[in-house]
């Protein structure tokens, strides 16, 4: 909670004592006066540095720290065709391959007398280098940060060491459920074609040398593709000038990170089988998705929470786990993707032989939200939900800086500078006709993909109580996907 918050429960809280003799008999007739919140406007806290860095700033004197994110543009999709990984053991090294003036062990050593937390890593989409460290210690930590976001050593014993490790993982791919569905859902979802479709293979692990690591960084790791936020207990000009010394005199020019590929290929409706011999069937039903700047994103995601993703409020939830007992948890989630449309998901878990009765109830609960109108009383509860915990967002110092960074890093604050201060009249403002029309629109069941991982004989069976048929839930029938090698990511056969 940031100070403004805790200054404002302490002034309601001392207000409800100081008239103490006005409380009723009931907890439930105690009534309080509105929460009056503005939401932070991100154009003061933002800053264009000279190097081309964009800088979101947050002095904040309450704790003797400083937590700083430089997040990076780029990631695993500008890996080379046949070194799927690069990305991934870059941005791991970064931080733990050594610099120039310590090698990996000496620098873990210094960080950890500091007291000090230096993270690395790169992603499917950005990546970043993260330092939190006492404001006494600012001096050596910038040097270090410096060190390692332009000249990181990325020693050959730790590249080693950590292809080894990479590798062990790889061959651990299909021990869980959960990462078969994972994996699954994507190539369905998107396509075999798709950036993020192409995985890391014994192969194009092996081929990457110390050489590729240098040469990745050095044409992506560039101030012109940063964006930093930094809070804590400092002054927040002489905190520019240090971030200006960081990244002043670049040693190598990079290049300005292109945009995200956006091809996909949808799959065909129908019910997709991974055979696993596990105890629980994992469930994964899919739609096509949007990304989060679509015209109607406030209605999609009002009538998702009341669906499955407002938890015991939801109708997915109370249908499968409370009335049903089918699985520990059942939601669903429309996000709204960064760069691409991110696919409507509804999932659960259940055992084998209730499977396709648990699917059966979620899909009756998809129909009927784009058949029926929802309630006042769902619309009410949702749109709270929404407003009430809308104050979280920035509940911090480094909660602020990081949400707008995050904004930066995606174009929002480009295309929609006032997101923050408008989110809450917009979520206001979807009414129960708004939501019956995008579930119509949005939940078209002739698209639907279901995709189980568990025991094929077992979850076919069905329930004897329940005789419901996977192949007649959707168009497109049961169709058996084989089990992929975890070295090289292609079908078994």
């Amino acid at each position: 909670m940031n100070k403004n918050m805790a200054l404002g429960s302490v002034a309601l809280f001392g207000l409800a004592l100081g008239q103490a003799q006005k409380i009723p008999d009931r907890p439930e007739k105690l009534t309080f006066p509105p929460l009056i919140y503005d939401a932070p406007n991100p154009a003061d806290y933002r800053v264009e540095l000279e190097s081309g860095a964009v800088v979101y700033i947050y002095p904040d004197r309450e704790r003797p720290l400083i937590d700083l994110s430089v997040n990076v543009r780029g990631g695993s999709y500008l890996d080379p065709k046949g070194k799927e990984g690069l990305a991934g053991l870059t941005g791991y090294l970064m931080a733990r391959g050594g610099i120039p003036s310590s090698p990996a062990d000496k620098l873990d050593e210094e960080l950890e007398f500091l007291a000090a937390r230096l993270s690395s890593s790169f992603g499917g989409l950005s990546g970043s280098v993260g330092l939190n460290l006492l404001s006494k210690d600012t001096d050596r930590g910038f040097e270090i940060l410096r060190a390692v976001l332009a000249a990181p050593s990325f020693q050959e014993d730790k590249l080693a060491l950590r292809k080894t490790q990479t590798l062990q993982g790889l061959k651990q791919r299909n021990d869980d459920s959960k990462n078969i569905e994972s994996r699954e859902r994507n190539f369905l979802a998107y396509g075999e074609r798709f950036w993020f479709n192409r995985h890391t293979t014994a192969a194009s692990l092996e081929s990457i040398r110390r050489e590729d690591l240098l040469a990745f960084h050095h044409e992506w790791v560039h101030p012109q593709n940063f964006i930093v936020s930094v809070s804590g207990d400092f002054d927040r000009d002489e905190m520019l000038k240090r971030l200006d010394g960081v990244f002043a005199a670049w040693p190598h020019p990079g290049k300005k990170a292109p945009p995200v590929p956006q091809e996909q290929k949808y799959g065909k409706p129908g019910v997709y089988i991974v055979n696993k011999d596990v105890n629980q069937g994992r469930v994964s039903i899919m739609l096509p998705g949007i990304r989060w700047d679509a015209p109607d994103y406030y209605a999609i995601q009002v009538m998702n929470d009341v669906l499955g993703g407002g938890g015991f409020t939801s109708r997915i939830t109370n249908r499968v786990r409370s009335d049903e007992g089918l699985a520990y948890s059942a939601r669903s989630a429309f996000p709204g993707g960064v760069y691409y449309p991110v696919v409507f998901r509804a999932g659960f878990q259940s055992k084998s032989r209730t499977v396709a009765y648990a699917t059966s109830i979620v899909l009756e609960e998809i129909e009927r939200i784009t058949r029926e109108p929802v309630t006042k009383e769902e619309l009410l509860t949702t749109k709270k939900s929404f407003i009430d915990t809308f104050p979280n967002n920035f509940a911090s110092a480094a909660q602020v800086v990081s949400a707008f960074a995050s904004d930066e890093m995606i174009g929002r604050y480009a295309k929609q500078p006032h997101y923050w201060a408008n989110y809450r009249d917009n979520i206001e403002s979807v009414d129960i006709a708004a939501v019956q029309h995008v579930a119509k629109q949005r939940l078209k069941l002739d698209q639907m993909i279901i995709l189980i991982v568990g025991q094929k004989g077992e979850i076919l069976k069905g329930h004897p109580d329940h005789p419901v048929k996977l192949g007649r839930l959707v168009k497109g029938g049961v169709i058996e996907l084989p089990m992929r090698d975890p070295l090289t990511m292609q079908p078994a056969k």
